[in-house]
């Protein structure tokens, strides 16, 4: 006996992929490899009528019109190629095959008449999204931002209908009054989803669409001004309209009252007969329905709200776009744009002769036969039957667009020098034993004028002398400076009327008005 729960909670993730499978395949009439367009209209016939139960003959005759405006291919409104159409979009589960009673003259007219076909749900659906995609330009999509202060409203006027109906609930549950009541409050409850719908829908076309914009690297003189005005007006218009409306819809949505309130709306909305447990009900008729508008709204521990990822990306795009704008519009600079310069060169290609492209190309990007733009692909691909306006598409590097640079290839590699690490090495003793050298030189020395200081001992005697003097800020003042590797300190020490002479190899340096002192530890 416990067995079977786990065989059947092992058998529940492939179910799940097979329902996942068997959906997506819905989507496959939209990228067939053949008779694409003959999908789309039997597909378009059937979503564009309701309850649409139609036979291969009068699909065939609806899509002879087609035919002739040359939407689609030649013979394929003949009967024998719209049955394998429809036969395969019913596999796909696109449309759903049945039979009728039909009265025929002939085997063949039976045949094409008595079986008729009716898209499925989830077909139209699929459908009516495509159409949708299809009529959608590709600008800004506009923000409803009326919608805020009517969702804020509906809130309020939400809880009233709600008071009022479960008072009625209360009084008598079958009196017209509270039937009329709570069909009030199910009108307000899918009012409310709708606009919060439609809301959330505008504001992820529009941020979309600005994602889309901010990674343009150039911007065509004709859309600057159109930017700055989205960035100005519109973004900032759309974020005081959330910033005013969200705290009140907030404070509805976490009132403590408000939890319990949406349950009791559940029950009184919850249809007394079975509807199935496989029917899909309106937004609003479930938990989960109001936990995704709240966190929509109100931000959780771990989970920001909406409104905080659209002010968040808001800020992102206000600066990405106004550094691009800047770009655009700035005259000179370390990087000018060199948009113009390439749609010339590119128009000068257009226009050219075939030898002339080729000198054009050598004398614009020195692209002699030893010499190239970019670094060869890693598997050669070119086919000399084919025109280079026809071949591959080479992505132009930023560096080449922007600064017109030449691509410097990658970085060397690091080798391994054996020789040359041993030789930095003894290098560096060296230079290590020569100052320690020096130090004890300075250390040894009892009256600078007596001795001649060598050129590494002078070295780091100035390197001291320049720290020692760096503090002080008056010529009366105390300075002192320490080697960090030997150990020697220098004081210098201010004496009215004395002078001290060092001597070198290279000449004598005075310093007036000092002392020069040498210590190592405790001796002076």
């Amino acid at each position: 006996m416990s067995s079977e729960p786990a065989a059947n909670a092992s058998d529940a993730p492939a179910d799940l992929a097979a329902d996942e499978a068997r959906r997506l395949k819905l989507y496959a009439y939209l990228d067939a490899r053949e008779h694409r367009r003959t999908y789309l209209w039997i597909m378009r016939l059937f979503a564009s009528t309701l309850l649409a139960d139609l036979s291969a003959g009068e699909v065939s005759a609806a899509l002879s019109a087609a035919e002739r405006r040359g939407d689609i291919a030649q013979g394929e409104s003949r009967v024998e190629n719209v049955i394998t159409r429809l036969k395969q979009l019913v596999e796909w589960g696109n449309l759903v095959a049945g039979r009728r009673e039909v009265v025929a003259s002939s085997i063949a007219e039976f045949q094409h008449g008595s079986v008729r076909y009716q898209v499925s749900k989830l077909g139209v659906r699929v459908q009516r999204d495509v159409d949708e995609l299809l009529r959608t330009t590709e600008g800004a999509r506009e923000v409803s931002r009326e919608l805020l202060p009517a969702i804020a409203a509906g809130l309020d006027e939400l809880l009233v209908r709600l008071s009022r109906a479960s008072y009625e609930h209360t009084r008598d549950p079958a009196s017209e009054s509270a039937q009329k009541a709570v069909e009030r409050l199910a009108e307000q409850v899918t009012t409310l989803f709708l606009q919060h719908g439609e809301l959330a829908a505008t504001v992820r076309d529009f941020y979309a669409y600005l994602g889309q914009v901010v990674t343009r690297y150039h911007l065509a003189s004709d859309e600057i001004s159109g930017f700055r005005n989205l960035l100005v007006e519109y973004i900032q218009m759309v974020v005081e309209d959330v910033l005013r409306y969200t705290p009140a819809i907030a404070e509805i949505l976490t009132r403590d009252e408000f939890a319990g309130a949406t349950r009791h709306l559940l029950r009184l909305l919850t249809p007394s007969g079975s509807l199935g447990r496989d029917v899909e009900r309106a937004r609003g008729r479930a938990a989960a329905d109001w936990r995704e508008l709240t966190d929509w709204f109100v931000d959780r521990p771990g989970r920001p709200s909406q409104v905080t990822a659209l002010r968040e990306a808001t800020a992102r795009a206000i600066g990405t776009l106004l550094a691009t704008v800047k770009r655009a519009t700035s005259a000179g600079g370390p990087e000018p744009g060199r948009r113009a310069e390439l749609l010339q060169l590119a128009t000068w290609f257009d226009e050219s002769t075939p030898d002339q492209a080729h000198t054009l190309a050598a004398a614009a990007f020195g692209l002699y036969p030893a010499r190239h733009l970019g670094p060869p692909p890693e598997h050669d691909g070119d086919d000399e039957q084919t025109p280079w306006a026809d071949g591959p598409v080479v992505d132009v590097l930023v560096t080449v667009r922007g600064r017109g640079e030449r691509t410097r290839g990658r970085t060397s590699r690091i080798l391994e020098n054996p020789l040359g690490r041993e030789q930095l090495l003894a290098e560096a003793r060296n230079a290590d034993a020569r100052h320690a050298a020096a130090v004890a030189e300075l250390a040894a020395v009892k009256g600078l004028a007596d001795v001649t200081l060598s050129a590494d001992a002078l070295g780091t005697l100035c390197g001291l002398l320049t720290d020692a003097m760096a503090q002080r800020e008056r010529a009366t003042d105390p300075g002192e400076a320490v080697d960090p590797v030997g150990g020697l300190t220098l004081r210098l020490r201010p004496e009215s009327g004395g002078t001290a002479v060092i001597r070198t190899e290279g000449g004598v340096l005075e310093l007036q008005n000092t002392a020069v002192e040498f210590s190592t530890g405790g001796a002076r």
